[in-house]
């Protein structure tokens, strides 16, 4: 089995940025409430003419042209989103057109917050068998386009953003060390999106009703996340044969500080090794972890041989993590 490892990494935000302020005009609630119950100071908000896929797109070709990978070397590209443009195709096939990826074969992936942990988990095993030597994963969510805009206890945690990273094979030793993922489906109900599917299609009815937008039964899903993201990180490492101490840079899923908190001191890292975001993006489900990825990267914060965490989790309910011993150097075909 080779060593995969991420070899380009690449983040598009939308333009617009909602503040908390701006927050107050449309909805009951405070700005400094959301700060100190969230981390969350503003987040970006795509144009009702934007979909998921243009923000995928761009965040893909960012990816590519760090990695110098051109668009006809990608062998698969993977999405994912819980908001793609459509039911079908697939989000993942028509950034692969935007691309010029004429040989790559594509897919979306739903496990919702969790989705770009379970992305690059399936990814890296195409590249592992030797089935294929480059792929693209892009995390990519247009979130505000299910909130309830009248909602304030769930359309104050959101934002609009997509991450991506390339991955290929790299030298023995480096690059994803262990992956752990979970879920339990009879969690599912804590957060979700009720109408739409096959179970309740789309009617005047739920239309109405608001069931196309994200409701959530928030201190449950709270109480989930606080619990699980130390657990799954403490599983992953131990998976790895590392301990804590060995974290150079975790970087969770940004959905609340509170809940990175208890992670961090669950793990008993220096919080100078947390990548942290969220204040300027809100939760942006499955971009979250790779725009956290790709601007700890920009940022020089990462060295050859680092030991990176990330963890996540996510409606399903579902969860996952995977330790990441950095390198971008790619090996030669």
């Amino acid at each position: 089995m080779q060593s995969v490892g991420i070899t380009g990494t690449g983040s598009y935000l939308p333009e617009n940025i909602l503040t908390n302020a701006d927050l107050e005009k449309i909805v009951d609630t405070k700005d400094d409430w959301i700060a100190s119950r969230t981390g969350i100071k503003e987040r970006h908000i795509a144009p009702k003419e934007m979909p998921v896929s243009e923000l995928c797109y761009q965040a893909g070709l960012r990816a590519l042209e760090d990695a110098r990978v051109a668009p006809e070397e990608v062998d698969l590209i993977i999405v994912a989103t819980m908001t793609p443009d459509y039911a079908f195709p697939a989000t993942a096939c028509l950034v692969a057109d935007r691309l010029g990826a004429k040989k790559a074969a594509a897919f979306d992936l739903e496990a919702a917050c969790t989705g770009f942990i379970f992305a690059i988990a399936t990814a890296s095993q195409f590249v592992a068998t030797g089935m294929y030597k480059t792929v693209l994963v892009i995390g990519g969510e247009t979130m505000s386009k299910i909130l309830n805009w009248e909602d304030r206890s769930t359309c104050i945690l959101f934002g609009d953003g997509a991450g991506a990273a390339v991955l290929q094979a790299v030298q023995k030793g480096f690059g994803f060390l262990s992956f752990e993922l979970g879920s339990d489906g009879s969690g599912g109900k804590l957060l979700s999106q009720p109408a739409g599917g096959s179970k309740c299609p789309a009617s005047l009815e739920t239309v109405e009703k608001n069931l196309h937008t994200l409701q959530m039964e928030g201190r449950e899903v709270y109480k989930f996340a606080v619990r699980i993201m130390g657990d799954v990180s403490v599983k992953v490492l131990e998976k790895a044969g590392l301990r804590k101490e060995d974290v150079d840079l975790f970087v969770p899923h940004q959905a609340n500080t509170r809940i990175i908190d208890a992670a961090v001191k669950r793990l008993g890292i220096s919080p100078d090794k947390v990548v942290i975001n969220l204040d300027k993006y809100g939760n942006m489900s499955a971009a979250a972890i790779p725009v956290a990825l790709d601007e700890a990267v920009k940022a020089g914060r990462l060295a050859e041989g680092d030991t990176i965490v990330m963890v996540g989790f996510g409606a399903g309910l579902t969860w996952g993590a995977c330790v990441l011993k950095w390198t971008k150097v790619g090996l030669k075909a």
